[in-house]
């Protein structure tokens, strides 16, 4: 088991690697992007990626206060879901209610299990599993946002 230093650093240089492999890539509009922390530009629709100690994963995180707003966001990325699953060319998860960090989210997700963060050897699969991914919502979001804008 690591100390909560060792951790927090291998995380921060796992993070810190991807995010140099990445830096080469453009966004899907040919801009230079911040992979880690992608912004979508709306305040309650998040691109979250994480990997722990036994698993990783990358969702699309709704994470409005309002039950019913998040509701919304919820019921509209369901009428683009052909969009969405053509652009990933895989089926993700689809969770309206979850809990992250102390609060009520819908998420809709892709999780890599039995890999850790912790082990190096891992980090090429995790690498390989968030890549595609992130660009893939990235390329679907270019067009998708609009269909959004309304839920402002």
């Amino acid at each position: 088991m690591y100390k909560s230093e060792e951790a927090a650093h291998l995380r921060e240089e796992f993070w810190t690697a991807f995010g140099r492999y990445m830096n080469p890539v453009p966004s899907s509009e040919g801009l230079k992007i911040n992979w880690i922390n992608y912004r979508t530009t709306f305040k309650d629709v998040n691109f979250r990626m994480d990997a722990s100690g036994q698993s990783a994963s990358i969702s699309i995180s709704l994470e409005h206060s309002d039950e019913g707003m998040r509701a919304l966001y919820f019921q509209q990325f369901e009428m683009v879901k052909p969009f969405l699953q053509e652009a990933l060319a895989e089926e993700w998860e689809w969770q309206r209610n979850s809990f992250a960090t102390g609060k009520e989210i819908s998420r809709i997700y892709k999780e890599l299990p039995d890999c850790s963060i912790f082990n190096k050897d891992d980090w090429p699969r995790l690498i390989s599993f968030f890549k595609p991914r992130i660009i893939a919502l990235d390329r679907f979001w270019e067009d998708a946002r609009y269909s959004f804008e309304a839920l402002r």
